[in-house]
């Protein structure tokens, strides 16, 4: 079903950030901060549970700390045909050498793109796009 709202989509500037369900914050940001570079958000307020503000560019990544509802068997080995997060970098070869030095595999983009695709210690796909142009 398709709704259509009128200049909606004028109002709808970006997306601010996305959630990822972790089941341990300090297992998550050696991922996310140690092996992909992300920068941790200090300005996270308490909200009653454990996670973690990433800021990407002026995005950010949510890591919340719950039981994961979601099995991580039988998905996708190939994360591109998963629910997944993007992040878009200066230098593939450069996350390329940090997932290989952190032995976390990763498949190269079906599409012919400069990109990859990996999962989180959860099981949650990130694909990695290298700027072009």
């Amino acid at each position: 079903m398709l709704f259509l709202v009128n200049n909606m989509s004028d109002n709808v500037l970006s997306i601010h950030h996305c959630g990822v369900i972790v089941q341990s914050t300090e297992r998550a940001l050696t991922f996310y901060c140690g092996v992909l570079g992300l920068k941790l958000n200090t300005q996270r307020p308490d909200l009653g549970y454990p996670g973690a503000w990433l800021d990407v560019g002026i995005q950010q990544i949510h890591l919340l700390e719950l039981p994961n509802p979601d099995p991580t068997d039988s998905r996708p080995e190939h994360g591109g045909r998963d629910r997944h997060v993007a992040l878009l970098v200066k230098s593939l070869p450069e996350v390329e050498d940090k997932l290989k030095e952190n032995d976390c595999p990763y498949t190269l983009s079906k599409s012919g793109r400069k990109a990859l695709f990996c999962r989180d210690p959860d099981g949650n796909a990130v694909e990695v796009v290298e700027l072009c142009c």
